[in-house]
């Protein structure tokens, strides 16, 4: 009787972890979910946007920022330091017209590799 006491009461501590477990994932989602939306509405209708941004090295980039309606300014940054670089006018800056249809491929179809596998075999 003592063996299946024991053995019920491991599975009960097993479905309270589960439960346990479940809840903290629950709430993980939410709070980042809130969290996210708490910095999105900071960041909303400002006057600085950065246009683009390349990685120089491990802490340093180099960064393209929107001022205002037409003033763009490069800048350096690094771990400790930032640098101005200069000023572009809008004339300056190339659009980038459809970055998807420049970088991606068409979309892979797994149905055609599988029959073409299967065609193989």
């Amino acid at each position: 009787m003592l063996l299946l006491s024991s053995a019920g009461e491991s599975f009960f501590q097993l479905i309270f972890i589960l439960i346990v477990f479940v809840g903290i994932l629950a709430l993980t989602y939410y709070v980042t979910k809130w969290i996210a939306g708490y910095q999105k509405t900071q960041g909303f209708n400002k006057n600085l946007e950065i246009i683009e941004a390349i990685k120089i090295s491990s802490n340093k980039y180099v960064q393209i920022i929107r001022a205002g309606e037409d003033r763009y300014f490069v800048i350096a940054l690094g771990k400790d330091e930032v640098v101005f670089l200069g000023e572009l006018s809008s004339d300056q800056l190339k659009e980038i017209e459809n970055v998807e249809s420049v970088t991606s491929q068409p979309p892979v179809d797994f149905k055609s590799i599988l029959d073409k596998l299967a065609k193989k075999n």
